[in-house]
């Protein structure tokens, strides 16, 4: 790896293009270097993960809404749409907007975190709808896969935005426009141009995740991925962006990042090293925020603790997370959000709750993508005490823990002190979830398969799980034709806007 300085350069000092950053990433994204056989097994993996919490979701309210809407674009030869089969298509714009929406609703795909926060997987949307369209195969959708994982890994690495309240989607225009880039064998410079477009249209606020959650925050990533792809569009055809977009003296870093003063350490892969960033990254196996990932699996077996000394959750006096500075402040008591105590608030925000996932962990000794989120179980008068008993303190060690760039260190656990009325204390941590890659059971290709029968079981029919699973695990030898498969059909009527519905503007 090659570690890139990043600094703003004033017009007076103009940085030459190929020291720019954008540059620099869209070299990495025309270097033809071969894909390793665990990166693209990895790939797959991540395909079957996406599929599964799509279908998951299908017909929830805000993936209803982004099916109609892209259905409203229909295109011969387009790319296709989660529910629906490969004979329906629209224009891979709309199928990224769909289908990135689908992905993302339920926030229960992969995750990285380090200096920003992302989902990675919100690159295999866009990358994979412009292969559809453009007739690309299996292995060049590797390729982009690689890519776009590579960049948006990297720059997360690297460049913080949430502490200048920017939402962590801005990383994802830029490794979407890449990832698209390598894919179709686009030179070095319109990747650049790509890069630059992308990055300018897709920065927006964190106020998505803050407060009162609504569904823009399954939007927001696929609205990026839309976006990427007309960026990469207009640079075909010859069009310009903001340059540079990351060093100029109006750029993000100089405005809306940490200004014309800071200096930015991106480390990307040298010429002819292969792309494993996606090796870094992990899933979900419960359903929620990803720091709460090590603590569910924490909290299960605290409740048979609990059980096991005979005690009740009346009993409780407190319950104190000791945890890093991120979950303390973004889904801990640190927010200062009094939604994230609010019984009926949406299961946006309630997965953004910690202290709300913790109560309802200990009480159930399980975690459901539907079950734990119900109305009826976030009102439950013995889970809103315990949940209102419960705080998160920002730990230093933990903090470091979280930005250490050690696997063997990093963690995103806490510890958890319960209190009871008797002067019972009982204290445990948890530093990585079971499913991560250092954990107690990492997960492997049976793992993933598993995740998407059961979040499919009883919505598609088992031939169609059957036929989807068994075609993606060739995935490097697809042909164009074979490409148009990577969809899971929903049985007949039973998929919500399965038309255009005419009830906004398209």
């Amino acid at each position: 790896m090659i570690t890139h300085s990043v600094r703003v350069h004033p017009e007076a000092d103009r940085l030459p293009k190929t020291e720019q950053l954008a540059w620099k990433i869209a070299a990495v994204a025309a270097d033809p270097v071969a894909v390793e056989p665990d990166v693209t097994d990895m790939i797959i993996n991540r395909i079957i993960d996406n599929a599964s919490v799509a279908i998951a979701a299908i017909n929830r309210h805000p993936v209803a809404s982004a099916r109609a809407q892209a259905l409203a674009h229909p295109r011969p030869g387009g790319a296709t749409v989660f529910g629906l089969g490969p004979d329906t298509r629209v224009h891979a714009e709309w199928a990224a907007w769909s289908n990135g929406t689908a992905v993302r609703e339920l926030d229960y795909h992969d995750t990285f975190l380090a200096a920003e926060y992302s989902h990675p997987g919100d690159n295999i949307p866009p990358i994979l709808a412009v292969a559809q369209q453009l007739g690309k195969t299996g292995a060049d959708l590797v390729r982009g896969l690689a890519t776009g994982y590579e960049i948006q890994v990297n720059l997360v690495k690297a460049i913080c935005l949430h502490e200048h309240k920017i939402d962590h989607v801005a990383h994802l225009g830029p490794s979407a426009a890449a990832g698209i880039g390598a894919m179709l064998g686009l030179d070095t410079d319109t990747i650049y141009q790509s890069v630059q477009q992308a990055l300018h249209v897709t920065t927006a606020t964190r106020q998505s995740r803050k407060g009162e959650i609504s569904s823009w925050k399954a939007y927001a990533p696929s609205h990026a991925g839309k976006l990427a792809i007309e960026a990469v569009d207009r640079a075909m055809r010859g069009e310009g962006a903001p340059s540079p977009i990351y060093e100029g003296e109006d750029s993000v870093i100089a405005w809306m990042l940490s200004g014309p003063k800071a200096e930015y350490f991106v480390p990307l892969p040298a010429p002819g090293e292969p792309k494993r960033a996606i090796l870094d990254t992990y899933t979900k196996e419960h359903s929620a925020e990803y720091q709460s990932q090590a603590l569910i699996d924490l909290a299960f077996d605290m409740g048979k603790a609990v059980a096991a000394k005979g005690l009740s959750w009346d009993d409780v006096d407190n319950i104190v997370i000791s945890t890093s500075h991120h979950t303390h402040y973004v889904i801990g008591t640190g927010s200062n959000d009094p939604q994230k105590f609010d019984p009926t608030a949406s299961r946006e925000t309630l997965d953004h709750s910690i202290m709300y996932i913790v109560a309802v962990a200990l009480q159930d000794g399980e975690w459901h993508h539907v079950r734990s989120y119900a109305p009826e179980r976030a009102q439950r008068p013995d889970t809103v005490a315990l949940w209102h008993k419960i705080r998160t303190v920002e730990d230093k060690i933990w903090t470091e823990r979280y930005h250490s760039i050690d696997p063997n260190v990093k963690a995103f656990g806490g510890k958890v002190e319960i209190a009871f009325k008797d002067g019972t204390i009982l204290v445990d941590e948890r530093a990585v979830a079971n499913a991560h890659p250092l954990g107690a059971t990492p997960w492997t290709r049976p793992n993933y398969i598993r995740k998407f029968k059961i979040l499919t079981d009883g919505v598609i029919d088992p031939a169609e799980r059957t036929r989807f699973l068994e075609l993606v695990q060739r995935l490097p030898e697809l042909t164009a034709e074979e490409l148009l498969g990577l969809t899971v059909k929903m049985p007949e009527g039973r998929l919500l806007s399965a038309a255009a519905d005419h009830k906004g503007i398209f």
